[in-house]
């Protein structure tokens, strides 16, 4: 599985963006889908994560909740990161990543994700 990240750029604080995830091949539906973020100098973090097939569970992180959205579409083999009133901490790499290993939930760790896109840079001026 290959995952294709776009959508970043550089916003003023309050804007939106919304970040794509196009995978490759037949069993993106299979997958929990996730997005992580990485802030120079700090570790990468979970974001948000939607669970296999309907996407019916979705989780975030404290810090964005409320703020932003994931959903997904099967049909295109696409994962959306709607992300609304933007701050400057939101600044990072934001990756998309897929985990095979589930079934009906979705995790908050990187380290049950199997396949990881590029990044794509958002950069949130104050």
């Amino acid at each position: 599985v290959q995952l294709q990240a776009c959508g970043g750029g550089l916003v003023q604080a309050g804007g939106s963006l919304r970040l794509s995830c196009a995978a490759s091949g037949r069993t993106f539906s299979s997958y929990a889908m996730g997005w992580f973020r990485q802030a120079p100098g700090k570790e990468r973090e979970f974001v948000a994560a939607i669970s296999p097939y309907t996407g019916g569970s979705r989780g975030y992180a404290d810090s964005v909740k409320g703020r932003f959205t994931i959903s997904r579409d099967n049909a295109k083999n696409t994962v959306y990161l709607q992300m609304n009133s933007l701050k400057p901490e939101d600044t990072a790499v934001y990756y998309c990543a897929a985990d095979r290993g589930t079934t009906y939930y979705y995790s908050r760790s990187s380290d049950e994700y199997d396949y990881w896109g590029q990044g794509t840079q958002v950069t949130v001026s104050s």
